[in-house]
């Protein structure tokens, strides 16, 4: 089984940046192992939170073309902790990709409080050396994980729908000024 570390995308522009939110609950088993009495989620899954919106990021660029896998995470800072009934948001920044791989900046943020500043290196494995290393199953880009992006481009489509009605567009074009 493969965690999910984000609940929903709440923006995404692609090759650019995506936000995402996690609501921590004690219904997670994790919590109540870390630490028994006082349930704080670790460090790594908050990473790993910001890896998921990341590594989205990354492959929603390429098309889906290519596994990513997380490389490195060449720096990592904390700044507190966050706990049961926290809601934390994973703000991601594309900041290099090329054919081998990409480079993000994230942070993780208890409402407008900075929780964590971490910079994640991903690589791309095309889908022949990807399947001699890992073997086929994609591990990676699961339907779980590609349906909260999917939620995400749905509701940003609703958004724009919205906004062009309330401008009084109609199937995409401007509205006729009525004729004398």
């Amino acid at each position: 089984m493969r965690w999910i570390w984000i609940d929903k995308f709440v923006e995404f522009r692609s090759g650019q940046f995506a936000r995402a939110i996690k609501n921590l609950t004690l219904a997670e088993e994790h919590l109540h192992d870390h630490f028994p009495g006082y349930p704080v989620m670790p460090a790594s899954l908050i990473i790993e939170g910001l890896a998921q919106t990341g590594g989205i990021l990354v492959g929603e660029a390429g098309g889906f073309a290519e596994k990513v896998v997380l490389a490195k995470i060449p720096r990592a800072e904390f700044f507190g902790v966050a706990c049961a009934g926290d809601q934390l948001i994973y703000e991601v920044t594309l900041t290099d990709l090329r054919a081998e791989g990409a480079v993000v900046e994230g942070k993780a943020f208890l409402g407008t409080e900075l929780l964590a500043d971490v910079e994640i290196v991903f690589a791309h494995l095309d889908n022949t050396r990807a399947n001699q290393i890992f073997g086929p199953k994609n591990f990676v880009f699961t339907q779980q994980l590609l349906g909260v992006l999917d939620l995400a481009k749905a509701q940003q489509r609703a958004k724009e729908n919205e906004g062009a009605l309330a401008d009084g567009e109609v199937n995409g074009e401007a509205p006729v000024a009525p004729t004398p």
